[in-house]
């Protein structure tokens, strides 16, 4: 039996909570999964880098208390993400550190630098998919090494790995999906009379929406996911201008009622469609749908897409699309992925990611 190293890239809510699966459930997790998984790096700005070979004491990191860096530990208060990701003793780097819409900095660098240095890499991240995915799909491959992002469209939900993988011989006509669970919040709010402003602050006040809540009401979390899907799944080859985005700023109470009288239901839904001549349309835009319609009772932080098939017509896939654990499951079936990835090149006779020997593991 195997084991791999892993780097954690950002220590906040996600890959902290893949800690505790590790810290908690490693045992279980070896004797389900068929390998076992050690923390050999983490960075994160708070707390500054430790890297051990051995293997990180999860417990003691876990502990640490309000302004503590790895510094007790014997690792350091600083960061520097390039020097850690590239030389660390990691077969897997875990990315969990912010999205910049623009430019899905620093992300994409973090992603970049563990390809070159020939590690896998699993992200909860939109930034580096949506807008470098062909790239850095194309560097993994360069370096044979894999490069894993379920999370990145619906969390926990498998929607990519499943249509990739269970949607074999169906051709895939388009989607639309409700992708974002805030906005999907906040309208729902909307429908028991409160504003778009109060529904916001009432979501701010919740946890469920940022201080700034642009990404999310504006549509432009949305829009990402949106590119990710037609691209991944539809063979698409767009660029984020290319996706038309509305958000939900201008729908009105008023709006919301005159909806209801009429037997529909405002979303924000995200979709792309294949035209005829094979080039594919997308875009986000609230839309008031009918009651019947598949997306229109998806509520709260539920996130759901509708894959337009030949063969078996709709298909729809539904569950959370937020929340720490369900993203860190997200991360944790990139590594099985990767696993069975490696699994498979191995008995083809091909080069694939060398995980440790568990026998090195510490006690």
């Amino acid at each position: 039996m195997t084991t791999y190293n892993l780097a954690l890239i950002g220590f906040g809510g996600v890959n902290r909570t893949l800690a505790e699966l590790i810290q908690s459930r490693g045992s279980q997790l070896q004797a389900d999964l068929g390998f076992g998984l050690r923390v050999t790096a983490i960075t994160d700005l708070r707390l500054g880098s430790l890297v051990d070979a051995g293997g990180i004491d999860l417990a003691a990191v876990l502990a640490l208390g309000p302004g503590a860096t790895f510094e007790q530990f014997g690792g350091s208060a600083e960061t520097d993400n390039e020097a850690v990701i590239r030389n660390c003793p990691a077969d897997i780097v875990v990315e969990a550190t912010f999205t910049n819409p623009d430019d899905g900095e620093p992300a994409v660098s973090h992603v970049r630098w563990a390809i070159e240095a020939g590690k896998s890499v699993c992200t909860t991240n939109k930034g580096p998919v949506a807008l470098r995915g062909r790239e850095l799909a194309a560097l993994a491959a360069e370096h044979g090494v894999a490069f894993e992002f379920e999370g990145s469209v619906m969390s926990g939900t498998p929607v990519i790995r499943l249509a990739k993988q269970m949607f074999g011989g169906l051709r895939l006509g388009g989607f639309e999906g409700i992708m974002n669970g805030t906005s999907n919040y906040v309208l729902g709010r909307m429908e028991s009379g409160l504003s778009l402003q109060e529904a916001v602050r009432e979501a701010q006040d919740l946890g469920y929406a940022e201080a700034n809540p642009s990404a999310d009401i504006d549509g432009y979390d949305v829009q990402l996911k949106v590119l990710i899907l037609a691209n991944e799944l539809l063979g698409a080859s767009l660029e984020l201008s290319d996706i038309s985005r509305e958000g939900i700023s201008s729908v009105t109470v008023q709006d919301v009622r005159q909806a209801s009288l009429e037997g529909k239901r405002w979303k924000l839904v995200g979709s792309a469609q294949r035209n005829p001549d094979g080039s594919v349309t997308a875009g986000v835009a609230p839309q008031a749908l009918p009651l019947e319609h598949g997306l229109a009772g998806v509520s709260g932080a539920t996130n759901a897409v509708a894959f337009s098939t030949d063969l078996l017509g709709q298909v729809t896939v539904s569950g959370p699309g937020a929340g720490r654990i369900e993203t860190a499951y997200a991360l944790l079936s990139d590594i099985i992925a990767i696993h069975a990835r490696n699994s498979s090149s191995a008995q083809a006779g091909a080069p694939a990611v060398a995980p440790a020997p568990i026998e090195a593991a510490r006690a």
